[in-house]
């Protein structure tokens, strides 16, 4: 799931200032999950924003909603009545929601309301942490199903580095378990450890976000 957080309420209130009327919507979805722009969450920021405002003597007003989805576009044509005479839009989804919901109303300034965080796993109430970079050029099938390059914090492919702890412990962060240490428990347990005797070549990020807008074309789902 992707994760966010608030930003800052400080932030959130010069995004507003000077409009009369602000369009706050959140999103149903990852960013729900994660408790940063589900329907709670704007119920709950919608009144903040409105008192941080008029305390310091800002009348706006703050219209609000929730999408199913903000990176859907029949999503997003829902609020199509709810956005007419807004100036603005705050959005609490993702990025990829909010640059949707920008691109519909193209003529309205939007602020994000949330910074995207990760691609991430829920461990326990309260804690997700990264399990994917999303790097296009995928290798669980190499690594015992347990991703080296979002999960170690030098990203390395071919075995752990000299700093693991004898507790197996990562040498940069010594509460993050070193996930080379892991993938060769796994190894072992399954009786594959000389799979991981063999280097691996360089990867290939030429799919990464780093080469700029990716595109991924299906030319059995157009129409």
């Amino acid at each position: 799931m992707i994760t966010a957080e608030w930003k800052p309420i400080d932030e959130l209130v010069g995004y507003v200032r000077g409009f009369e009327k602000v369009l706050l919507v959140g999103c149903a979805t990852c960013v729900a999950e994660c408790a940063a722009g589900g329907e709670r969450e704007v119920e709950t920021l919608a009144p903040l924003l409105t008192m941080a405002l008029a305390k310091e003597g800002s009348q706006v007003e703050i219209v609000s909603g929730t999408m199913e989805r903000q990176c859907e576009p029949e999503f997003i044509e829902e609020f199509a009545a709810q956005a007419e005479g807004a100036q603005a839009i705050m959005s609490l989804a993702c990025g990829i929601g909010m640059q949707m919901v920008a691109e519909r109303f193209a003529d309205i300034p939007l602020y994000p309301g949330v910074n995207t965080a990760s691609l991430s796993v829920r461990e326990e109430p309260g804690l997700w942490t990264t399990r994917c970079e999303a790097c296009g050029d995928c290798v669980l099938g190499e690594t015992f199903g347990l991703c080296p390059v979002s999960r170690c914090a030098k990203s390395l492919l071919n075995g752990p580095c000299g700093g693991t702890r004898t507790s197996g412990n990562c040498e940069i962060n010594e509460d993050t378990p070193c996930i080379w240490n892991r993938i060769v428990e796994r190894a072992h347990a399954r009786g594959q450890l000389d799979s991981l005797v063999e280097v691996k070549k360089p990867k290939d990020w030429s799919n990464s976000p780093a080469g700029g807008p990716q595109r991924m074309l299906r030319e059995d789902l157009r129409p």
